[in-house]
């Protein structure tokens, strides 16, 4: 496992934050002030798609259920049709139906605390991370796959298969985003793991950071 300094995650920080500025990817969720609804929304169609996918049909879904309210009345068959195009409909479905009839017994009131967050259909670790920094701008960390393989790419491998376990990974993920502006780290991190370290032939020799990367150094 490398050795992480306070420089290491600064540089990494930096170079990725640099590039972004000029290579960041343009989605609608991104941009403009969002409702919670919308950013939801995003979040969940993002799970398992790819992003551009999920923006392809961002627009699609929401002028069919723009709010909780419209949703809350949507039935269970509905919901598979219009997320057919994504993939995984039924599970899907299922479980945006189940946070709809939640989401209407409380009002489209969130609540506040980790806890109950986490309590919610569809709320497991990630979304409710997504949650904490998009919603209440906590310096919460969008630790998925693409998140996990950048990550220890660069500082070193976790010792856990599941990254929601991993103590290592989980403490990494924190200290890096904790930054003035957590969501363009974020960001930065999901688009250069999808850009440049890529899960298959990473584009090591284009690399802006590759000098502090461990697996550059291991295996270029």
């Amino acid at each position: 496992m490398a050795s992480i300094t306070t420089n290491s995650i600064k540089y990494f920080q930096k170079g990725l934050l640099t590039w972004f500025e000029i290579n960041g990817r343009d989605f609608p969720w991104r941009k403009g002030k969002k409702t919670v609804y919308q950013l939801i929304i995003a979040e969940i169609l993002l799970q398992r798609t790819k992003a551009e996918t999920a923006a392809k049909y961002y627009p699609i879904f929401l002028k069919t259920y723009p709010n909780w309210k419209k949703l809350g009345y949507a039935k269970e068959r509905e919901l598979q049709e219009i997320l057919k195009p994504l993939g995984l409909q039924v599970q899907r479905a299922n479980r945006l139906f189940k946070l709809s009839r939640e989401m209407k017994d409380r009002k489209g009131r969130f609540p506040t605390t980790r806890n109950e967050i986490e309590q919610l259909p569809i709320f497991g670790q990630y979304i409710a991370n997504a949650y904490e920094l998009l919603i209440q701008n906590k310096k919460s960390p969008l630790l998925d796959v693409n998140m996990s393989r950048l990550l220890e790419r660069y500082f070193g491998k976790r010792n856990m298969s599941d990254i929601r376990y991993d103590p290592y990974l989980q403490e990494l993920s924190y200290q890096v985003v904790n930054i003035d502006n957590p969501k363009s780290i974020n960001w930065a991190i999901l688009d250069y793991a999808q850009l440049v370290c890529k899960s298959r032939k990473p584009v090591c020799h284009n690399c802006s950071i590759n000098t502090g990367c461990s697996y550059y150094k291991n295996n270029v």
